[in-house]
């Protein structure tokens, strides 16, 4: 679409905006499913109610524009949904990088969703769509509190996942060391 106007591009975003949730809709049982811990799923099925609340807000605002409730295909959450999915699919290494790596595409998504709020919210603003702004200010409140949510559980899983690695370094430093004493014995 060809934005003319900041209501064209306001509605266009919008559009963008929802495709976007509608495809984090699908994503987010997924990556439940695929995560090891429990607090990290509990946290994508939390986030899972709220991103359907997220889309009903869109389609509330769509309705009070009279615009059709329709998304225009997001690209951006496009991409990040299938770097997210083919962490899932190669499964590499142990639990809890897994889930430092699930953490860190949740959180790109959630990046990419504060500036999209926050752009339509502030056109909403220049608009004078007041009930836009409410509700778009209650997603982007929302997308923010997921973001901390989400680095919290990061400090305690990406330490996990380090302590991985050198679990890993020092078994490997000992079989070495062993073998050393061995052949020079």
């Amino acid at each position: 679409m060809k934005s003319e106007t900041l209501k064209d591009l306001f509605i266009d975003e919008l559009k963008d905006l929802y495709d976007a949730e509608n495809q984090l809709i699908k994503a987010l049982p997924k990556m439940a499913k695929a995560a090891y811990s429990d607090e990290l799923r509990s946290a994508f099925e939390e986030h899972l109610t709220q991103t359907e609340g997220h889309a009903r807000r869109l389609e509330q605002i769509f309705e009070e524009l009279d615009e059709p409730v329709k998304g225009k295909k997001c690209k951006g959450m496009q991409g990040l949904i299938e770097e997210g999915a083919e962490m899932i699919k190669e499964k590499k290494g142990e639990e809890e990088v897994l889930d430092a790596g699930l953490i860190s595409a949740a959180q790109r998504v959630e990046h990419y969703e504060i500036a999209g709020y926050g752009c339509v919210r502030t056109y909403a603003e220049l608009l004078g769509e007041d009930e836009a702004v409410r509700l778009l200010e209650e997603t982007l409140e929302e997308e923010k509190e997921t973001d901390s949510k989400l680095t919290e559980l990061a400090q305690n899983i990406n330490v996990e996942a380090a302590g991985q690695g050198e679990e890993e370094e020092d078994e490997g430093s000992r079989r070495r060391n062993t073998k050393k004493k061995t052949v020079g014995a």
